[in-house]
């Protein structure tokens, strides 16, 4: 079997290899600031971190392309952590272990990290490679993009001196992209009052597991199983007809990755499990049905409580939610939008609003829901955020919105988009598709700093981002890496 030092283009996949080696995932990106620091400094680049965080290196161009207009190479340095259940990988200390399935590059239970890890090693390829002409050259690599796109947020004016910046953080080769989505975070909270263990009752667990989950924004036109929302459908039955006491619920790990997973612990009449025990197989017979599709590895387990070895009962766990708050909590779940809203008018086969209901928990008095909305409409964003909070405030529950960005507005005249385009039809005989995207990318963003910028992304071909399903196309990495490399030599003078 091959691995990961044998591909090619060997310069960029050893380049991302050193990357997977260090610790990064977002809001804890200090080891690999650290080592892309030291790796600039290591090729006599200028290298340094803004005042926030971000990491800029700059190049002068390489001899008869001084007079091309500047280009800023541009990517995030962290990643999307999520893992299988039966993984022990600590995201904060151990690198991401990686292996070659056929034309696919994976990683060993967990996400890979392509998302955004390849782009940057691109742009490191580009700095290092003396096979690569180009006019002057810029690279920014912000942090925190996938938990609030902080560093683009934050990014002063007047740092880069560059004209024309090329995103490489889209994952689909022989596409362009113009245009993105922007997006918005739902908090909704509340607090309930809690009663002690019933008599006559047995504690069971409830899990939805084996659901695809992937990135909120590239997968969500997938339409996969959403743990939270299955969960939520078996939960309602057994509150309301079965005398049923929930003691907590949990799914969902980020914002930005569809829930594969969601459990909950329940109370159980003693004369009523066997009933319960029918009920839930039907439910869950119905959804492997529905999902066989997008979820082909959807499982419901049900089984009674296993307390492991070593393990101590903390009384405050055993408290189960009022039977009014139960209810409504689970009503409220089920209730909010989740998953496409409405497709685009103006680009065909686009989703343009979306919402991922994201993270639920209910536990120890505390209830919590996150959700992350995408629209390439503002408006259809704010109308959005109105109807779940209308829905949360229904059920007596306070939302709060947070971290809110605008799209970036497609410009189909852009000078950048049709040069690439020309080099993209002499190097592989066909037009690139040229198109917008509905995931979040720094573009919009980073025009608020630098509003002359002329913006275009591309990247490889990834799939299932932000979930342990994620994988790279290896012979899409040597395309882009040779489209890159003659884009660069194509820039037009000043």
């Amino acid at each position: 079997m091959a691995s990961i030092h044998e591909l090619q283009p060997e310069v960029v996949w050893k380049n991302f290899y050193q990357i997977t080696r260090h610790p990064r995932p977002s809001k804890h990106e200090e080891k690999i600031r650290k080592y892309l620091l030291d790796w600039g400094k290591e090729h006599g680049i200028e290298t340094f971190a803004d005042e926030t965080g971000n990491v800029i290196m700059k190049v002068p161009a390489t001899p008869g392309f001084e007079n091309r207009q500047g280009v800023i190479l541009q990517g995030h340095m962290d990643m999307v952590p999520q893992k299988n259940s039966d993984s022990s990988h600590n995201f904060l200390t151990d690198p991401i272990e990686t292996w070659v399935d056929g034309e696919w590059l994976r990683a060993k239970g967990t996400t890979l990290g392509a998302d955004n890890g390849l782009g940057v090693a691109m742009a490191l390829s580009v700095l290092e490679s003396p096979e690569v002409k180009h006019g002057p050259l810029e690279v920014l690599i912000t942090y925190d993009e996938e938990t609030g796109m902080t560093g683009a947020k934050l990014l002063k004016p007047g740092i880069l001196d560059g004209d024309i910046l090329i995103n490489l953080d889209s994952e689909t080769e022989g596409e362009l992209y113009i245009g993105c989505a922007g997006g918005l975070d739902a908090t909704a909270s509340a607090r309930y009052r809690r009663k002690k263990e019933p008599a006559k009752h047995q504690c069971w667990s409830l899990a939805v597991k084996g659901c695809q989950g992937g990135h909120s924004g590239m997968d969500i036109i997938l339409c996969r199983a959403n743990a939270n929302k299955l969960i939520a459908r078996i939960l309602l039955p057994l509150l309301t007809k079965d005398e049923v006491k929930l003691i907590d619920l949990e799914g969902g790990t980020l914002r930005n990755a569809i829930p594969r997973e969601a459990f909950a612990s329940l109370y159980i009449p003693e004369k009523k499990v066997a009933a319960v025990q029918r009920r839930v197989a039907k439910i869950a017979a119905e959804l492997k049905s529905e999902y066989a599709k997008t979820d082909p590895a959807l499982e419901v387990i049900f089984e009674p409580y296993k307390e492991y070895e070593g393990e101590t009962c903390d009384p405050q766990d055993c408290l189960y939610v009022s039977e009014l708050s139960a209810e409504k909590f689970v009503r409220a779940i089920l209730a909010c939008p989740d998953g496409v809203i409405r497709m685009s008018d103006n680009v065909p086969g686009m989703v343009e609003t979306s919402n991922n209901m994201a993270m639920v928990k209910i536990y120890r008095g505390e209830f919590f829901v996150k959700c992350l909305m995408r629209s390439s409409v503002d408006s259809a964003k704010a109308a959005l955020a109105d109807i779940i909070a209308s829905v949360f405030t229904l059920a007596g529950i306070k939302t709060r919105f947070t971290g809110g960005y605008s799209g970036w507005e497609p410009n189909a005249e852009s000078p950048i988009l049709h040069v690439m385009k020309d080099v993209y039809n002499k190097l592989y005989g066909k037009d690139p598709a040229v198109t917008a995207i509905h995931a979040g990318l720094e573009c919009g963003i980073l025009s608020g700093a630098y509003p002359h910028w002329d913006m275009v992304s591309c990247g490889p071909t990834l799939l299932s981002p932000h979930s342990p399903d994620e994988r790279a196309h290896i012979p899409s990495v040597q395309k882009v890496w040779d489209f890159l490399k003659a884009v660069l030599e194509a820039i037009p003078v000043k």
